[in-house]
């Protein structure tokens, strides 16, 4: 499976952009020198024959700057990460310390984090493409973990978080050092995050923290958690806080290892707390407006989700008509049925709409406006087209499609999430009608 990772190799051999020399500027020009070599033509992103090759010129958001950046973590993914994920998948569970590293070296933890924590310092389209060319990872489980590093868990952080707690969890997440993991699912409070139970009293210069998280990405390999916690006994949206929590520390509890039906390379632990003492300094910013800063992460979190899985369906339509355009039957070749490839157009072009829906929305947000609306759009359709796509592809595979073997049975399992995680379809429905005022008030 993933045999087009290979060939990536290739392409990729003897071009080796500086993400440091070319990206860590505060001003990017349409073209710019490497070494003794010009670079002013396009690089295209992959897949080509799906998507289409757009240069940078062509593209509504993306510079030869983003492409530069897709193009050095391709060689990554094709050299570090897709040669592994077969036992990684098999095992439950991949090395992050070692991966994240490796990302972190690169910089790819960071690349919309401040400078001076590590970061790159650009805007939010460049962790769109990077969300985009981690779908070329032939698995759903490693793309989301590294997600939580860099788009779920470390958002609120890097915008209110105190210098010293940036120091101590923020830039170590950058470099990969440190492994984070976000608690906000509990047991019965899983898109409904008002609803949580975890407390955090506050005892003198500590908080002391009870209760437990459910569904926890990487929970655990994790070094530390962006923890959301009750701190007082007010309204549920004014009553919560965001915290640093380090996962060392005594009444820490991993429970067990969630064993999934997909996502298999991506650990998810469920973690108790039992009277667990923190500085309250821990706090990310101002104590009660946690939820507030967890709805902003939510817009991040549900832009790279979308973002993520576009290349993936990309992939597996185009693998969908390489493999189709051999396997034979009724004497010609599957795709040569109209009924095939007419629902493969119809497929690419709900892929297509969603790219230039998330693209809209990253365009917005970068300008600073809320895209709340937009982004739960966007969150709703990918995780529709991608049970209507996987579903399609499967069955044009036939028993192949039914094995463990191909991609496309994988993404089947994995994408299954989309419409559960970072708020069900059921929540976006609620978000967009509220945004339309069609939501009946109480």
């Amino acid at each position: 499976m993933c045999k087009r990772f290979s060939d990536f190799k290739m392409a990729l051999r003897g071009v080796a952009f500086s993400i440091n020399s070319v990206l860590r500027r505060q001003i990017y020009p349409r073209s710019f020198a490497y070494g003794e070599k010009k670079y002013s033509e396009s690089v295209s992103s992959k897949p080509k024959a799906s998507s289409g090759a757009q240069s940078a010129e062509e593209h509504l958001i993306y510079t030869q700057e983003h492409f530069a950046l897709k193009e050095s973590l391709n060689k990554i993914i094709s050299t570090e990460i897709n040669p592994y994920v077969d036992q990684w998948e098999e095992e439950a569970m991949f090395p992050a310390h070692k991966i994240f590293k490796i990302l972190g070296n690169a910089g790819f933890l960071g690349v919309n984090k401040p400078i001076e924590y590590g970061g790159l310092g650009l805007d939010y389209s460049y962790s769109v493409a990077v969300a985009e060319e981690l779908g070329n990872i032939c698995c759903g489980g490693i793309p989301m973990a590294i997600g939580v590093q860099t788009d779920m868990a470390t958002p609120a952080l890097a915008r209110f978080g105190s210098a010293e707690l940036k120091n101590e969890f923020l830039k170590p997440s950058i470099t990969g050092d440190k492994v984070a993991c976000l608690g906000v699912s509990e047991v019965g409070a899983g898109s409904d995050v008002a609803s949580i139970k975890t407390k955090a009293v506050r005892k003198g210069d500590d908080l002391v923290i009870n209760g437990g998280k459910m569904w926890t990405t990487t929970g655990t390999q994790a070094d530390w958690m962006c923890l959301l916690a009750n701190t007082s006994d007010g309204p549920p949206h004014k009553n919560k806080s965001l915290i640093c929590l380090p996962m060392n520390l005594p009444g820490i509890h991993i429970a067990r290892k969630i064993n999934k039906m997909g996502m298999r390379s991506s650990d998810t632990a469920e973690v108790f707390f039992d009277d667990v003492r923190i500085p309250y300094k821990n706090i990310i910013g101002q104590e009660g407006l946690g939820f507030t800063y967890q709805m902003l992460q939510f817009q991040e979190e549900r832009l790279w989700g979308v973002a993520n899985i576009l290349t993936t369906m990309d992939n597996i339509i185009q693998e969908t008509i390489e493999y189709t355009g051999q396997r034979q039957i009724f004497k010609k070749p599957v795709l040569h049925h109209q009924v095939v490839h007419f629902r493969l157009a119809e497929l690419e072009t709900e892929v297509e709409l969603l790219r230039s829906l998330l693209h809209r929305a990253t365009a917005l947000y970068i300008k600073g406006n809320d895209v709340t609306k937009l982004a739960s759009m966007a969150k709703l359709k990918a995780g529709r087209l991608a049970r209507e796509l996987s579903d399609s592809c499967l069955q044009f595979w036939g028993g192949m499609g039914y094995t463990s073997d191909v991609l496309v049975s994988r993404f089947y399992r994995d994408s299954r999430l989309m419409s559960i995680g970072a708020g069900a379809d059921e929540v976006m429905l609620s978000i967009i009608c509220k945004y339309m005022d069609t939501l009946p008030r109480k």
